[in-house]
């Protein structure tokens, strides 16, 4: 995985150019790209419904949805975006090719990713021990997102757990980050399970074509209960040069994060039916309860949530040369909070 994950990036980074450009957006403006619609970048779309990115000063430009965390940070450093959301192996990523890359915010406080199978999975049931969960894995066709996402990092890890090797053990299934395409593909059998951001497990469920397998959010994973995962990151080129906009965005996103929280959970159904335009209503009934445990009230970075990931990180083998939490954490960001 290593292997795959160096060739896309290093791909993707000659196709964008390897100087490192600035922003190209006029003064006042921020263009944000992200993976998906996903549940951790649902405070941008709070943040926008909501004005909270007008009230504090900023206007975000162009919202490419890339599909996967390379292609995020491959836009960021052509300059193409000034912001990217995405996972922390994406910024891990970026740190590792240059060491001006920093985080802004902390959108989700745990590993947000879940291994769903259908009704019909042999070998073990979602009640089973976590060993036995991920041994009836072995040999099947998982589906994830792509090479080098955080769905390829769970199963690499997962199986690493249990003494086996995901490049050999099982076939991962690259399907994109389209729930209907991961959905489509465990209802047909082109897939037995699916490594897959939330609400996966949600939909599969109000579809009736699968259950949730193992789930680290859940506590199913010790060590990936809290995890700094879900994160909006950039350059401190960008810092440096539109502080103002950095700080404005910052604040919004803490705004839409205590909104979350706050606010009633039939307005937070209400407006995640608008962002996951199509979903089922069924499976949003738990979601309002699951973010609060999932997205933090503060944007902040606690240093313990911060070395979860650089452990995790460590033993998937995802990045070499892991950056420290002063190098990569904002001063404003870091916090002892456990």
């Amino acid at each position: 995985m290593n292997r795959h994950l160096a060739l896309l990036v290093a791909l993707l980074l000659c196709v964008t150019g390897c100087a490192q450009r600035s922003s190209t957006t006029p003064p006042g403006v921020l263009n944000v790209g992200q993976i998906s619609n996903s549940l951790a970048f649902f405070p941008l779309f709070v943040a926008e419904q909501k004005g909270y990115f007008t009230e504090e000063g900023v206007k975000l430009g162009e919202r490419p949805r890339l599909g996967t965390g390379a292609k995020v940070a491959a836009a960021l450093k052509s300059g193409s975006i000034d912001l990217g959301a995405g996972v922390m192996t994406d910024a891990f990523n970026l740190a590792r090719i240059d060491d001006k890359g920093r985080l802004v915010a902390n959108l989700v406080d745990r590993y947000y990713v879940d291994v769903v199978v259908g009704p019909s999975f042999a070998g073990a049931s979602p009640s089973d021990p976590l060993d036995q969960r991920i041994r009836a894995l072995r040999g099947k066709k998982i589906g994830i997102t792509g090479p080098g996402s955080g769905t390829e990092a769970l199963v690499t890890y997962l199986f690493a757990k249990t003494g086996m090797n995901a490049d050999t053990d099982c076939e991962m299934v690259n399907l994109g980050s389209t729930a209907a395409s991961a959905l489509g593909a465990l209802k047909s059998g082109r897939v037995d399970a699916l490594a897959f951001f939330q609400p996966i497990a949600q939909q599969a469920a109000a579809a009736g074509i699968g259950v949730r397998f193992i789930s680290p959010a859940a506590g199913d994973v010790p060590g990936l209960d809290r995890t700094s995962h879900g994160v909006v990151f950039t350059t401190q080129r960008i810092i440096d040069k539109k502080p103002k906009e950095v700080a404005a965005f910052q604040n919004a996103i803490g705004r839409a994060q205590r909104f979350i929280h706050e606010a009633d959970p039939d307005e937070i159904i209400r407006l995640l039916g608008v962002y996951m335009k199509g979903i089922d209503p069924k499976a949003l009934t738990e979601l309002p309860a699951l973010m609060r445990t999932e997205i933090p009230e503060s944007i902040g970075f606690p240093r313990s949530s911060f070395e979860a990931a650089l452990t995790f990180h460590r033993m998937t083998g995802l990045v070499k040369h892991l950056p420290t939490y002063e190098q990569i954490v904002p001063a404003a960001l870091r916090t002892d909070a456990t």
